[in-house]
Order: structure tokens, then sequence, then C-alpha cells
């Protein structure tokens, strides 16, 4: 092998690299804080799943036409990195000061840049790991943020607007990290197109798997869901207040195994679209059971976090350098248009005729993205 190759094969773990993913870090530690407590939050105000599955499926929808929109004007910029920065200053500001669906807006802009500049700065048969790296730092933030939500929570009392103060301070650390290591790769820039045009140039291969991927998530409702479930199920033998930390807890563990499973998904991808429709198999169960919930929170772990990151991987491969933007920003937004629809769905379901129903139109939906998924390979 020359020394020319030995660097191709080696230099994929550099500074970009490290500054996404300490990126990741602590922007996901300052939003899974917030997210640990919101369900509790929400019931001790009185409001049941619908309202919760209404917050976070308005928040997906709104991003997914940002995300859109940020992935079609990243690939006509020559700098992408202030366009990330932005984002993620607008996600841990207003995140504190407005609310969840404004913040993620700002998740929306920051997105495809994000993913652009670090597929641009390493060779692309070194993606899987890079993307699989920026999972596994991002869910280390996920499992710091539920285990922070809970000893600031013990520490004064049970108060939720302490924690949300508290996310400005992961929230600001990630900007540094950004602006301080990413560094940008010169990218051809393209004659601009219109908007349109740039969702036709995409292959109609990529437009396959956009579509499998879209019907997959839209059973993939959000895991704050999965919060509540837990909260309700063992509040009767443990009262609210234990219950709700329990679930923090549980929850900890889901991203314990989200973390493990983003770097080791090739294995685990054999296996993903069975692990989605067993888990909302299992939740249609109603269980009061705390090994049982276990079990669930990890095999949600586990199936999301394999499937955020082979997505990413894929639509990588699948796509030009110069059409990253455009590509990661359309697929985020199916992604997050399923999710919308998804949380909307278990949530209306959920109050309406209670969690058999609700996960049990999950598990359809699953399988059914499974099924148009296995058709492509």
């Amino acid at each position: 092998m020359t020394a020319n190759n030995s660097q191709k094969q080696s230099g994929w773990l550099n500074r970009t690299v490290l500054g996404v993913g300490l990126t990741s870090l602590f922007s996901d530690w300052s939003h899974e804080t917030a997210t640990a407590v919101l369900p509790a939050f929400l019931a001790a105000i009185g409001a049941g799943p619908v309202w919760l599955g209404v917050i976070e499926g308005v928040a997906d929808g709104l991003s997914s036409f940002t995300k859109l929109a940020a992935g079609h004007y990243t690939d006509q910029l020559k700098h992408r990195k202030p366009l990330a920065v932005f984002g993620y200053i607008a996600t841990h500001a207003v995140h504190v000061l407005i609310g969840r669906s404004a913040a993620w807006l700002g998740r929306g802009v920051r997105s495809p840049a994000k993913k652009a500049l670090l597929a641009a700065d390493v060779p692309a048969g070194a993606y899987g790991r890079a993307f699989g790296l920026e999972r596994l730092m991002d869910t280390l933030g996920a499992i710091l943020g539920p285990l922070t939500a809970l000893w600031i929570l013990q520490a004064t009392g049970h108060s939720y607007r302490k924690v949300f103060l508290w996310t400005l301070l992961p929230g600001l650390i990630a900007v540094a990290c950004f602006w301080l290591l990413v560094r940008e790769r010169p990218v051809e820039v393209k004659e601009p197109k219109s908007f349109l045009l740039g969702l036709r140039a995409l292959p109609a291969e990529f437009r396959r798997f956009l579509l499998a991927v879209g019907i997959f998530g839209a059973g993939d409702f959000s895991h704050t869901l999965l919060i509540l479930y837990a909260t309700q199920m063992l509040a009767a033998e443990y009262g609210m207040a234990r219950a709700a930390s329990m679930a923090v807890v549980l929850y900890t563990l889901h991203n314990v195994f989200y973390a493990g499973s983003a770097y080791v998904s090739g294995w685990l991808s054999d296996h993903l679209h069975g692990l989605a429709v067993v888990t909302a198999l299992s939740l249609c169960t109603g269980t009061h059971s705390l090994w049982l919930l276990g079990g669930i929170f990890v095999l949600a772990g586990l199936y999301i976090g394999t499937e955020e990151a082979l997505e990413d991987s894929v639509a990588a491969e699948m796509m030009p350098r110069e059409q990253h933007g455009m590509a990661f920003g359309t697929m985020a937004a199916v992604n997050a248009v399923g999710d919308f629809l998804s949380s909307l769905l278990v949530g209306a379901l959920w109050s309406a005729f209670g969690v058999g129903a609700a996960f049990g139109a999950s598990a359809v939906l699953f399988a059914a993205g499974a099924i148009l998924i296995l058709r492509l390979k």
C-alpha cells in the first residue's frame, strides 16, 4: 500500500470529524436534558399524550420544511459553515427563550450544512465510520442529558424551569466547538437552480429510497412518548414523582444502547426493521413490568441508532458531493414529516383508543416501510 493510500485510509479522523462529534455531543446533551423532563412537565400541568404528540409533531413538521429549504440553499453556498453555526445558536437560544417548536427550526437550518461539511472532509470509503462516530458522540450527549436532568430535579426539588435554563451551557459550548474546529473544504458550486429543479435532479433510485424511509418513519413516533408511557405505567405502583424519575432512568438506558448501536450498525442493519416492529408490538401490551419496560427501551435505542447512522451513510454514498446538501436536507425532511405524522397519530390514537391501537398502527407502518426498503436491496 502506498503512503498516499495509507493516508486516505487513516485520515478520516481529523479535526472536522472531531469538531462535528464534539458539537453533536454538547448539542444533544442540551437537547436531551430538556427532552427527558418534557413529558413529566406536561403531566404536571395536566397535558396528556395527545398534547405531547401535537408538540413533537408540530416541532418535527416545522423542522422538516426548514431542512428541505436549507438543504437546497446549502448546495448554492461556497461557505457552509456560517449557516450551520447560525443554526446551532438559534437552536439553543430559542429552546430556552421561546419553545421547542421554534428550536427545531434552528435544528432544521443546521443539519444539512453540518452533514455536508462532514462528508466533504472525509474519504468516500470512510463515510460509515465518520457518520457512525458523529452518531456515537451525539448519543453520548443523549446519555448525559437525562442523567443531568435527573440530578437537577433532585437537587432543586423538581424545578423544571432550572432544568430548561441549564440547557444553555452545553448549547453554547456546542457552538464554540463547531466554530473553532470544523473546517471548510472548497466545494464546486454549480450554477444556481430553482428549488424544484433541485428536487427533480435527485436520482430515481434515491427517490425510491426516500419513499421507503418516509413510510418507515411514519411509524417512528417521538421517543418522548416512550417516557410518558413508562411514567403512566409505573405511576400506579410507585407514585407519579418516582415514576417520572424511573422513566428518565429508562430513557438513559435507551440512549446507552442508542450510542452503542450507532457505531456497530453493520450487523444490526440486517435486523433493524424487525427490532422496530417488535418494539411497537411490545408497547401494545400496556405492560406495568419494570423489566419489560427496560427491554422495550433497549430495543427502541438499538433500532433508532442503527437507522440514523445507516441512512446518513447510504445517502452520502448514493449522491455526488455537490448534491449532498440537497440529499441530506431532503432525507431529513422526509424523516421529519414521518415523525410529524407518527407523533400526531400515536398521540391521538392513544388518547382516543388506548396504547394497543396507537402502537399497533405504528407497527403496521414500520412493517410496510421495511418491506419497501428490503425490495430496494
